[in-house]
């Protein structure tokens, strides 16, 4: 682990694996995690890649600047390219998973010069989001808890739960239990590292998504009608077909942003899917490379 100074005045924790004079591969964790999403990657693609895995803005004990505003989707990204430029890496392959890869989906489409290729997991692209939250009844039903990660009191309720009874109702209730169990001292541990649960839902936070009441009737922002910008580069998009907070519609109309896509589906996977199935992921992604 190095604790790295970037050029947009954050540090973050980073783990690094394999040599730098192969290939780059960059992955970027969502909520609520850190590097350690990748655990099962990293040892894989360290074989033939340089593999830089960093604990992102307001997570573990990377920088939490104060602030929503510093959490807007432009800030990680900058972060990124900053991080890329630390290594002296000009481009990379780029793997996302969740927050990761909402981050990741604005990084293609504003630094597509940096970015080689692509590799998404369970982070739905941002005008298929918006749109189907606004059109889709059950989406719109599943990403409620978006409403309640942005309600301003839920500090004070974790505050007085405690992180282990947060940890139990919360997160642990959407996966496997043999899987997170020997993991939950880690996250604990992340969690509970000063300003970082704050810093964590200032991501969603920031987010310009609109999650609208379920009877609301909501404005349809004008961008989701007009002509939306091609993501350019090869992109191989891995989905749980289990997830219960992005669901399968996420996947539909894909290919119309998307011209060089590959879509995976690991049917027996949720949200968490890097952890949940390393060897189905891992094999995607080597099919996918060897491809390409």
């Amino acid at each position: 682990m190095q604790h790295i100074a970037l050029s947009t005045g954050i540090s973050l924790d980073v783990v690094t694996a394999g040599d730098p004079a192969h290939p780059a591969m960059i992955f970027l964790h969502g909520f609520p995690e850190s590097h350690r999403t990748w655990r099962h990657q990293l040892p894989e693609f360290a074989r033939d890649h340089f593999c830089i895995a960093p604990d992102q803005r307001g997570f573990a004990r990377s920088d939490k600047p104060k602030g929503v505003d510093q959490y807007t989707p432009d800030k990680p990204v900058a972060d990124l390219i900053a991080l890329a430029d630390h290594f002296g890496i000009d481009r990379f392959t780029l793997v996302a998973h969740d927050w990761g890869g909402a981050i990741a989906w604005m990084a293609a489409l504003h630094q597509p010069g940096r970015i080689e290729r692509l590799v998404i997991l369970n982070a739905p692209h941002p005008l298929i989001f918006q749109r189907s939250v606004i059109d889709d009844p059950a989406q719109r039903a599943a990403s409620q808890y978006i409403r309640a990660f942005r309600n301003p009191e839920l500090e004070s309720h974790i505050d007085r739960i405690g992180l282990e009874a947060f940890f139990d109702t919360s997160f642990a209730k959407h996966v496997d239990p043999a899987l997170i169990a020997p993991e939950k001292a880690a996250y604990l541990d992340e969690w509970s590292q000063p300003g970082a649960i704050t810093a964590m839902l200032n991501w969603y936070r920031a987010s310009a998504i609109q999650v609208p009441e379920m009877d609301e009737a909501a404005p349809r922002p004008a961008f989701l009608d007009a002509r939306f910008p091609p993501v350019t580069m090869p992109t191989l998009v891995i989905w749980g077909m289990q997830d219960r907070a992005l669901l399968p519609c996420q996947l539909d109309g894909l290919d119309a942003l998307v011209p060089d896509l590959t879509i995976v589906r690991i049917e027996d996977a949720g949200h968490f899917v890097p952890w949940e199935k390393p060897e189905a992921v891992n094999a995607a992604i080597r099919d996918w490379l060897a491809k390409e």
